[in-house]
């Protein structure tokens, strides 16, 4: 294990050539980032966890009660061993020749068939009450990597990059528990490249770079959110225009800001200050799995902001198939 953790923590991998990890030991006034203080990131998350519980239970659910909105009553399917097998394991819209072979088997009707894989998938669609519940460097890019890595974190940044660890772990634990949607499996990729990508950042003394990507998305969440929650309380007009504004500020900070500020500030400028290294091709490349999010994502609302300005779909429609929790 001692052998592992030296080949690991290398210094030819993380940090530029002629610098050591001692270079990065608090002295001179400077403080930086360590290891040791992401520990508290996970005791933190289980607290994202408990506030989250106590916001649903206490807050959400009498809120919406106020605002009118009440649960649908939905329909349970008859269990049937045969159909959950294959709900579970094949797929949860089969095609006819699949449910010509299930009603075969069954002794049911293709049209008995349809309807129970049809309120079957809406057993597992969250409710309407789940889903009301559910929330000078600085300027010019070129001064992020003045005097790197010997730049001294702040207090601000120290309480943000904590926070929004913490808030990506709860996200990625409460998954386990959370209602599966369309974009499941882009959501795992998306919170395990952001807690790689902070962490990263955190220990190389990226944090000011860190800090950039962090703002640029976190600035469209409020919109998405409220859209949601103005949906699920029927206000469609004021839901329609947070998604239409959701969906520009998606694409400028995104599509716009993301990759032609801050990825190309970390692909071109850094080489003006030292000499390129494994973590230096490691960051963009995680940079670079989070832009190919982000142009999925933005095909999908697209698609969305296109039916609904044509009046093909309504509000509801949308805010079902809206990317969940991994937009963040």
């Amino acid at each position: 294990m001692c052998t592992i953790s030296e080949w690991f923590w290398w210094d030819r991998l993380w940090l530029p050539f002629n610098l050591t990890w001692t270079d990065l030991e608090d002295k001179d006034g400077r403080v930086y980032g360590k290891v040791s203080d992401l520990y508290i990131t996970l005791p933190y998350s289980m607290g994202f966890l408990i506030i989250r519980y106590i916001f649903e239970r206490f807050v959400a659910t009498p809120l919406a009660a106020f605002l009118g909105l009440r649960e649908k009553t939905k329909q349970n399917v008859e269990y049937n061993a045969i159909l959950e097998h294959y709900y579970a394991s094949r797929s949860k819209t089969p095609g006819k020749v699949d449910i010509t072979g299930l009603s075969k088997k069954c002794g049911w009707s293709s049209r008995h068939m349809e309807r129970w894989f049809r309120r079957r998938r809406n057993q597992e669609r969250p409710g309407v009450l789940k889903k009301f519940r559910e929330k000078p460097w600085f300027y010019n890019l070129r001064e992020v990597w003045t005097a790197y890595p010997k730049q001294s974190i702040l207090e601000s940044q120290y309480w943000y990059y904590i926070l929004e660890m913490s808030f990506y772990w709860s996200l990625l634990l409460s998954i386990t528990f959370d209602v599966k949607r369309k974009d499941f499996k882009e959501q795992i990729i998306h919170h395990l490249a952001t807690l790689t990508l902070l962490a990263f950042s955190w220990c190389a003394n990226y944090i000011r770079v860190g800090t950039l990507v962090m703002l640029v998305h976190d600035s469209s969440d409020v919109f998405l959110e409220s859209a949601k929650v103005l949906n699920y309380a029927k206000w469609e007009k004021t839901c329609n225009s947070l998604f239409a504004l959701f969906a520009v500020v998606f694409m400028v900070t995104r599509l716009i800001i993301f990759p032609f500020w801050i990825i190309h500030c970390t692909w071109v400028y850094p080489p003006d200050h030292y000499p390129v290294f494994f973590g230096y091709y490691f960051f963009n490349a995680m940079l670079g799995i989070l832009l190919m999010l982000h142009i999925f994502w933005a095909y999908l609302i697209v698609s969305m902001l296109k039916k609904l300005l044509f009046g093909s779909v309504s509000s509801d429609w949308i805010c079902h198939k809206l990317p969940s929790k991994s937009l963040s």
